[in-house]
């Protein structure tokens, strides 16, 4: 793979224009990803989704090379209906397409990064992966005391004839004091056996607002990894929604550090999987200052011999009093050979705090779906209300109502 990695990497830099101090940095990062490798179960974090075998098995030689001298044709059939909103359109990796129409200009910035930045640090051998790889990438500053006024939607979508093919997506954000964005990532996948390695940055200054939405519904037998980091500033708040469904194996990670007073962050997710898909969230939030708040709730919709994860860590600094921290994965399991897996993790430095941590996974109560069955209902009308029922808490948790109508239709919960 160290063969294919170096060239692969030499026919990237010779058709772009990246400068020497770049090459220098994605070098370093190549040679990271090179010393490591990609993730297995040795790794305490990768103990239940060991990505190195899962590619290896799905997938097999992976091409890290991908030409992005051609524009690829844009299919507006894939653009969600019902709702105004901006774009920002990826194919094959790609950008092919920024578009804040709905925005006052002035109150938003575009900044083409061709100089890579080099001081975030991750002992995480997929970033280094993407931070060689990518080809371009932008920041999206949204300037003090504006809120978008419609959402952002950023369509990851791949053609057909693309396959055996590693593609990295990265995006930065930066959200000025006092300002709002709402984003929501939605995939729509015609490829087949291609490794996606996402990671998007957030910064949020003070008193912002960031909604994050991330959609994975079309079924496909992609391997997909996603980061996002998450640093906020005081007073700010992050909410963050997954819909984990349509993959053959994703694994979503978040990182959010809660670096000034009076921030909180809310992170809530759905697993709803079937036949062999295998998905991840893992979160990690950190208290680092007093007065934080975090709350995470993940349930998880199991069938066939599906397997979900769930690893969330609550980290509070010594500094961090008046800490509220609070996480909770539950999970239906439909069949015998399905799987759920749960680690949640406290570690607390401070006293004066609140925090709480719990996991649970059964089988639909047969009681209930007597009672419903004998108030007229047949078997599957039985088990999807108790279903719907059961998904709808986390869905409720969704801030913005024309937002979260969007993905109970997704999703086909009902009030």
């Amino acid at each position: 793979m160290e063969k294919q990695l170096k060239n692969d990497f030499e026919k990237i830099i010779k058709t772009t224009n990246f400068s020497k101090e770049t090459i220098k940095i994605k070098e370093n990062h190549l040679n990271q990803f090179i010393a490591t490798g990609f993730p297995n179960r040795k790794l305490e974090n990768w103990k239940f989704s060991d990505i190195n075998q899962i590619i290896k098995k799905n997938i097999g030689d992976l091409g890290f090379y991908n030409d992005y001298s051609f524009a690829n044709k844009i299919d507006p059939s894939i653009f969600i209906d019902g709702i105004e909103h901006n774009k920002i359109v990826f194919i094959n990796g790609r950008i092919e397409k920024i578009d804040f129409t709905y925005e006052d200009i002035n109150k938003i910035e575009i900044l083409d990064q061709d100089q890579l930045e080099n001081s975030i640090k991750y002992d995480n051998s997929l970033i280094s992966l993407n931070s060689a790889f990518t080809n371009k990438y932008y920041k999206i500053v949204v300037k003090e005391n504006y809120s978008l006024k419609k959402p952002l939607i950023i369509y990851q979508t791949s053609t057909k004839n693309l396959k055996y093919k590693n593609i990295n997506l990265r995006l930065d954000f930066l959200l000025e004091n006092n300002s709002c964005l709402k984003l929501i990532e939605i995939s729509d996948d015609n490829s087949r056996k291609n490794f996606t390695n996402t990671f998007f940055n957030f910064e949020l200054k003070k008193h912002t607002i960031l909604k994050n939405y991330k959609i994975d519904k079309k079924i496909n037998d992609n391997i997909k990894y996603s980061f996002n980091n998450i640093q906020q500033d005081t007073n700010s708040i992050s909410e963050t929604f997954i819909l984990s469904s349509g993959s053959n194996f994703i694994k979503n990670e978040i990182n959010c550090n809660l670096n000034g007073k009076y921030s909180s962050a809310f992170i809530n997710g759905i697993f709803s999987l079937k036949n062999h898909s295998h998905h991840e969230i893992r979160t990690s939030v950190n208290h680092l200052i007093d007065n934080t708040k975090s709350y995470q709730l993940i349930k998880s919709v199991l069938d066939d011999n599906s397997k979900s994860v769930y690893q969330g860590k609550i980290f509070v600094n010594s500094k961090a009093q008046k800490t509220d921290g609070y996480q909770l994965s539950k999970a239906v399991l439909l069949n015998e050979n399905s799987e759920f897996n749960a680690k949640p993790e406290l570690e607390i430095y401070a006293d004066d705090v609140k925090c709480s941590h719990g996991s649970s996974s059964g089988n639909l109560n047969k009681d209930s779906i007597f009672y419903l069955m004998s108030r007229g209902l047949d078997y599957e009308q039985s088990k999807e209300l108790l279903i719907n029922g059961f998904l709808l808490e986390v869905v409720e948790k969704i801030t913005d109502s024309e937002i979260r109508n969007l993905i109970k239709n997704l999703i086909g919960v009902k009030e």
